[in-house]
C-alpha cells in the first residue's frame, strides 16, 4: 500500500512537458521487449525504452509474481530510472515459473504495464565456465583442478551453493597454444571430475588451458574460461 501511495505522489511532483498530450507520453515511454536474462540463476528482468530528447528522465517500476500467484512490487526497484532490476532473491525457487513487468512514468504521465514472457530459471538460466582452474606439474606430471561456477544462493554454512547442486555437469578443458600467431586448441579433458592428471610431454614450454562448462540436459555450453598457465619446468 505504501508503494501505491507512493507511485501516486511521485506523479504529482513530475514536471509537466508543456504541448505534449498525455497519451502521446504515455505510449512514448511505454517499456518494451521486457525479458529476464539468467546467468547462473543470477536472474535480472531487462527492458529496452525510447530515447527521450527533453530534459525529463523516465522512472520505472517493478513487479514480479510466481505463475498463479498476485503480482508483488519490488521496492528496490520502485521508482527507478535504470532499464533493468536484479529479481535473484525473489526467483529462487528455480524450478517454478515467474513474470516480471514493468512501466514508466514521466511528466506526471504513466505508462500501462509491459510484462515479459514466462521464465523458468530451471530451464532459462545460462551457465558459467569453471573456476579457480589451477595447473601445477610435478614429477613429469600435469595435474588440473577447477571448481564448478556458482549459484547466488548460499548454504547453511554460508557458501555459494554451486551449479553442480542443481544440474549435471559436465566440463571440457583443451589446451591452447599460439601456433604461427593463430590459437590452437586441443582437447585433453572432457568428464564430470573437477580434477585430472595428465603426462607432460614438453616440460620445457608452457602448459595452458581453457575450460567450458556443458549442460547436457539443455544441450548448453558456457563461454571458454580465460586461460590459465604454468611456467615451463626449469
Amino acid at each position: 500500500m505504501l508503494a501505491k501511495y507512493f507511485f501516486s505522489g511521485l506523479l504529482l511532483q513530475m514536471p509537466r512537458i508543456d504541448g505534449v498530450e498525455s497519451q502521446t507520453i504515455s505510449e512514448f515511454i511505454q517499456p518494451h521487449d521486457v525479458e529476464f536474462q539468467s546467468f547462473n540463476f543470477n536472474n535480472t528482468l531487462h527492458w529496452k525504452i525510447k530515447q527521450t530528447h527533453t530534459s525529463h528522465r523516465a522512472v520505472y517500476f517493478v513487479q514480479y509474481k510466481m505463475y498463479g500467484q498476485n503480482w508483488k512490487n519490488k521496492e528496490e526497484c520502485w521508482g527507478i530510472q535504470e532499464d533493468f532490476c536484479d529479481l535473484t532473491n525473489e526467483t529462487s525457487a528455480v524450478r517454478d515459473p515467474y513474470y516480471g513487468r514493468v512501466k514508466a512514468a514521466l511528466a506526471g504521465v504513466s505508462s500501462g504495464w509491459s510484462i515479459s514472457s514466462r521464465f523458468n530459471p530451471w530451464w532459462d538460466t545460462k551457465v558459467g565456465p569453471p573456476s579457480h582452474i589451477r595447473v601445477s606439474r610435478s614429477n613429469g606430471l600435469i595435474s588440473v583442478t577447477f571448481q564448478a561456477p556458482n549459484s547466488p544462493y548460499k548454504s547453511k554454512n554460508g557458501s555459494n551453493i554451486p551449479m553442480s547442486n542443481y544440474h549435471s555437469l559436465s566440463f571440457q578443458v583443451y589446451q591452447t597454444s599460439a601456433i604461427h600467431h593463430t590459437l590452437e586448441k586441443k582437447k585433453v579433458y572432457e568428464g564430470t571430475d573437477t580434477v585430472f592428471v595428465i603426462d607432460d610431454v614438453a616440460p620445457w614450454s608452457s602448459f595452458c588451458i581453457r575450460a567450458k562448462t556443458h549442460l547436457s540436459f539443455l544441450d548448453h555450453s558456457s563461454p571458454e574460461s580465460k586461460e590459465t598457465c604454468s611456467a615451463p619446468v626449469e
